[in-house]
């Protein structure tokens, strides 16, 4: 019988699979795309330096292209008041990387292809049951209906949708995605503006930024139809001219909520990743926070591989992972909030928090290390 099936060859299911080659436990991802589809993903992803670490230890970091983040400017528009996370006060070379998650899945694909981790590619999972000792799965596969037996199965792809007992939040919001072009950036300068329509984002990525604009839902469609020049005359003004845009790629858009499940267990089963939680992407938390789950979990059952599953076992995951979840979504979903709050008093108030912190360096370097790091860094 497998030790643990995981379903989804994303980048949070093959970094689970690397974990726990490590630890010698054998698995077995089954994945519904084809061979290669990793290198579609054309997504922009934000890694923390604590998720360098991560990939480094599963031996998946070697050769990704990627840029450093050595700081996150962060303002309001329309209002005084900014501040600067550095690197160098948060004691790490950088506060992290920006990777096309194209490249990070073929990373990851081919880390995992050389550890020998088997993949099973075009396979649905169709069934699930579980029984006292085992899970037992069907899949629709191209050889017809096939069946997995496993003591546990990891759920890392997907987010959640249409399941009770499940935390939900519209943000009416959606979020298009780029990359722009500029004259001149400024080199491993992250920028997190916010506007009265939500948060706008610029990754550095190479010698151009990686744009995440999030937007009302009912304004998303009217810029997405805007020609590039007037595309661009629009991010300007949310800029306020502090960059000159010369040129911006094919633009898409996703809508925008939180989802949350109070435990990420079941009898059997564990969720990680998207498939556990799915946060705004305001501060890059999304992703960081999935490889933090995915280490825990691999660090928990590297001592109990005889019985992957166990009930027990699963629910000393579930406590070991609370307080970082409860504080990812917290504090994105806090951000949200606050920065929705509308009113001269409200946008003054905030503009006084940023110049204050922008005085007091110890707390900025804990916002820092706790984004790097999650509850590590407390």
């Amino acid at each position: 019988m497998l030790p643990v099936a995981i379903v989804g060859g994303g980048p949070t299911g093959l970094a689970l699979a690397l974990h726990l080659r490590q630890a010698g436990i054998d698995c077995e991802v089954i994945d519904a795309r084809p061979a290669g589809a990793a290198r579609n993903d054309r997504r922009v992803i934000a890694l923390s330096h604590g998720s360098r670490q991560i990939l480094e230890r599963i031996d998946a970091w070697r050769g990704i292209a990627s840029t450093p983040i050595d700081a996150i400017h962060i303002s309001q528009q329309g209002s005084f008041g900014r501040t600067l996370l550095r690197a160098q006060e948060s004691g790490v070379p950088t506060l992290g990387h920006v990777v096309e998650a194209g490249l990070l899945g073929m990373a990851l694909t081919q880390a995992a292809t050389t550890a020998g981790i088997p993949i099973r590619h075009e396979a649905r999972v169709t069934h699930v049951s579980t029984g006292d000792d085992h899970a037992m799965l069907r899949c629709a596969t191209l050889r017809g209906s096939e069946e997995i037996r496993a003591r546990l199965v990891a759920w890392a792809e997907g987010a959640i949708d249409g399941e009770v007992g499940i935390v939900r939040r519209e943000y009416d919001q959606q979020a298009i995605v780029a990359t722009v072009q500029v004259r001149e950036s400024d080199r491993g300068v992250a920028y997190e503006r916010f506007t009265a329509s939500g948060p706008v984002a610029l990754l550095p990525l190479g010698s151009r930024y990686a744009l995440v604009w999030t937007t009302p839902a009912n304004e998303t469609d009217s810029l997405l139809q805007l020609d590039d020049d007037n595309f661009l005359a629009r991010l300007d003004g949310v800029f306020s001219g502090r960059f000159a845009f010369t040129a911006v790629s094919e633009r898409t858009a996703f809508p925008l909520g939180l989802r949350y499940r109070h435990t990420p267990v079941s009898k059997r089963g564990v969720w990680l990743g998207n498939a556990a939680q799915t946060l705004h992407p305001v501060a890059g938390q999304g992703f960081n926070l999935a490889l933090r789950d995915v280490s825990q979990l691999a660090r928990l059952l590297r001592g109990h591989s005889v019985d992957c599953g166990d009930d027990a076992l699963l629910a000393r995951h579930a406590a070991a992972r609370r307080l970082d979840r409860q504080g990812a979504v917290g504090f994105t979903d806090g951000l949200i909030r606050l920065f929705g709050m509308q009113g001269g008093v409200a946008r003054r108030a905030r503009g006084a928090g940023l110049l204050t912190l922008d005085l007091l360096p110890a707390v900025r370097g804990f916002i820092a290390q706790r984004m790097i790091f999650g509850t590590r860094s407390w």
